[in-house]
């Protein structure tokens, strides 16, 4: 029999143990979820906030969290006080001398005020030091996310890492990211004594496929018993199993866009091989001839279910495992 969280904190468990927990009194949550207002989503109808949040709440959520990329405006299409919503927002901040990085925070119970205030931060002053100690003044809970994903372009300073999982209550297991870089940052969560969540980060209305389970009554009261290592986290299927499905959910949804919303929009999977691909294969020159749109779409919904292109995408990101995991040994 499965040990109960409350003996093993931080503990991942079985979706049948997680049904009973439900069934005591915890909640469940999916703390990084974006829909159409991030600009790498498609602006599909069903990416609309108004939608997703009743899909959430259908899906057994029992608080819901929108964490868009740099913006907010989730919050003002849904109301800033609906009851479930919980404000939150992914924040992008490259601070030269304390990371070398971009790092990618999620921040919860904010407002539209202490957003701008923490963006003008992140954008203008570049000062993670400065970005750290607003969100402990204002006592907004926060992530930090996939600690081991780095931006294109990036040169990850790995050694840094560590370091400013040290500064955050909680950190991220991300279904999104190689099992390997989720493992290695629960270690490291344990080894700090912080928090651990588990996200979908789903960018294709796939939130709730994995989650943290916590008690609270409230979203206050539930982060601060994921802070406290009082949670556990669901995370059945594997990393290639998740991805495969988010990369198909994208083939589906940008096959459902209006022409001329895909034309003037861009958006992208964060992996640059699959982008091509849905670029040559949702080329508008194809969509003219319709046997031959439907042909290129069928080939391609094939390829994408064939768990080919996750798999190339993780075998991609071996190496840095590889460099990762000499880093933290180092720092161990």
């Amino acid at each position: 029999m499965q040990e109960k969280p409350e003996n093993n904190p931080k503990a991942t468990v079985s979706s049948e143990l997680a049904e009973t927990l439900l069934q005591e009194g915890w909640k469940k949550m999916d703390l990084h979820v974006h829909s159409s207002c991030s600009y790498d989503v498609p602006p599909a109808k069903a990416m609309h906030p108004a939608v997703l949040f009743e899909k959430a709440k259908a899906k057994g959520l029992d608080f819901v969290t929108f964490t868009d990329h740099d913006t907010v405006e989730a919050y003002d299409l849904l109301g800033w006080d609906k009851e479930g919503l919980v404000p939150g927002v992914e924040i992008s901040i490259k601070d030269p001398e304390n990371a070398g990085h971009t790092l990618h925070v999620n921040v919860f119970e904010l407002d539209s005020e202490e957003f701008r205030e923490l963006e003008a931060i992140a954008n203008q002053e570049h000062d993670f030091k400065s970005f750290i100690r607003y969100l402990r003044a204002h006592d907004l809970p926060h992530i930090y996310n996939h600690p081991f994903w780095f931006a294109i372009g990036d040169r990850p300073n790995l050694r840094a890492v560590p370091e400013l999982i040290k500064q955050f209550p909680v950190v991220e297991y991300n279904m999104q990211d190689l099992t390997e870089k989720n493992l290695i940052t629960a270690a490291l969560a344990r080894k700090y004594g912080k928090g651990l969540a588990a996200t979908t980060d789903s960018h294709t209305g796939g939130m709730g496929a994995v989650y943290t389970l916590a008690k609270g009554e409230s979203f206050r009261e539930y982060f601060e018993n994921i802070k406290n290592g009082r949670s556990c986290i669901v995370v059945e299927g594997g990393a290639r199993r998740h991805l495969t499905k988010e990369l198909n959910a994208w083939v589906e949804l940008v096959y459902s866009m209006d022409r001329n919303v895909r034309r003037e929009t861009g958006f992208t999977t964060n992996v640059r091989t699959f982008d091509r691909l849905i670029g040559f294969f949702a080329n508008e020159k194809i969509r003219e001839f319709p046997r031959i749109n439907s042909l290129a779409m069928s080939i391609f919904q094939n390829f994408s279910r064939s768990g080919l292109p996750a798999y190339m995408y993780m075998r991609s990101e071996k190496p840095l495992v590889s460099k990762i995991e000499k880093i933290v040994n180092l720092t161990a």
